[in-house]
């Protein structure tokens, strides 16, 4: 029996393709044959992690194809034409609104992706959102197909490598409190609400303290642009966009974060915050879309995004030892929730319930059979 995965696009280090590359190892230790197959494959990524599509083989009806769903593809439309069994896994769809302004491109392609979200509904056998969130809205969308929840299968044992020493050396120990938000730069991510909120930190609370927003900002140029004025104009000190940059040195600035501040708007699950509980990073994060899911009860949610009341929770939080390690506390009991060999576990129990309540397809008769039987 083959289980492949396919997907728009088989990205070098994003939580989409980690997802996938995880899923693929396990695939492979359940004894299925398995391969990865997109549209569009990172050239960074090595040799052979994934074929394009069009090398899909030929599928029989106890065959499974697992889609990752997060964008607008072609693949929404055509995925009822393969004779095999369908999963869908839902990351979400950042909503097309965002983008309009910046990058009207993305804006369509988001576009297209919540019709062929629409277009799904009753192509697919059974569904995995990677939050509870995500689950509603494929029920707002009137799917009535199985529903799993399974969180993005993370691999912890590659953050124990060492971060970067360069940027750990540069900016350690010389007294700066250091505000952390890691994901790209992006009008859902919001920020400017981050950057909001640490203006007025640094200007009420703490003028000696520090901002690293970490993340490509490819794609997203014009906003970008617009976010460097906007911190210019608030004359903010001692704020750094790193871009795109390697794993490492995302390694080093969590290691060097006194706080991971999240004001987002929308997120299908939020990697980050994972990162932030593995690294002890106290988390300090607005209550939208499938924040407070992945935060279940831990760090601190805040119910608006005004930026002085997330100023005043974040000095709270870093001027009180005692609540700081409680709330760490906390988040590595809920880090615990997204352990590799909890939710490895937990796909392998959701695929075999799959296997076993979703039956092989049958294969439509030819005309010409129909014929002879009749």
């Amino acid at each position: 029996m083959k289980v492949l995965q396919i997907l728009p696009t088989m990205g070098m280090g994003d939580a989409i393709g980690n997802d996938v590359l995880a899923l693929s190892k396990v695939l492979r230790d359940m004894g299925f044959q398995t391969g990865i197959y997109a549209e569009n494959i990172d050239r960074r990524l090595p040799e052979g992690t994934a074929q394009l599509i069009h090398k899909l083989p030929r599928l029989s009806g106890e065959d499974v194809l697992i889609y990752h769903k997060s964008t607008g593809s072609k693949l929404s439309f055509s995925l009822e034409k393969y004779p095999c069994r369908k999963l869908m896994i839902f990351h979400n769809i950042t909503p097309p609104r965002y983008f309009r302004g910046y990058n009207d491109n993305m804006a369509e392609v988001a576009e297209h992706g919540m019709q062929g979200l629409c277009h799904l509904a009753d192509k697919v056998d059974a569904c995995m959102a990677v939050s509870s969130y995500n689950a509603e809205v494929l029920r707002e969308r009137n799917y009535q197909c199985p529903i799993y929840i399974r969180p993005i299968l993370i691999p912890f044992s590659d953050y124990a490598q060492e971060p970067d020493q360069e940027v750990m050396q540069y900016y350690q120990d010389d007294g700066f409190t250091n505000f952390v938000f890691v994901g790209r730069i992006a009008p859902n991510k919001k920020q400017e609400d981050v950057s909001r909120a640490y203006y007025c930190y640094q200007k009420y609370c703490n003028p000696k303290s520090r901002l690293f927003l970490v993340g490509s900002y490819t794609g997203m140029e014009s906003y970008y642009d617009r976010l460097r004025r906007y911190v210019k104009a608030l004359e903010l000190e001692h704020v750094l966009f790193t871009g795109h940059i390697p794993f490492r040195q995302i390694l080093a600035y969590y290691h060097l974060a006194d706080l991971f501040l999240c004001m987002s708007d929308h997120e299908g699950f939020c990697v980050p915050l994972v990162e932030a509980m593995y690294f002890g990073v106290p988390i300090v994060a607005y209550d939208s879309s499938a924040i407070g899911d992945t935060l279940g009860g831990s760090g601190i949610l805040l119910q608006s995004n005004d930026p002085m009341e997330a100023a005043l929770v974040a000095d709270r939080v870093l001027r009180d030892a005692d609540l700081r390690r409680e709330i760490i506390a906390g988040q590595r009991q809920r880090q615990q929730a997204f352990a590799y060999a909890e939710i490895r576990k937990l796909f392998e129990s959701q695929l075999r319930d799959f296997l076993e309540k979703v039956p092989p397809k049958s294969r439509k008769k030819s005309r010409l059979a129909k014929e002879i039987t009749k």
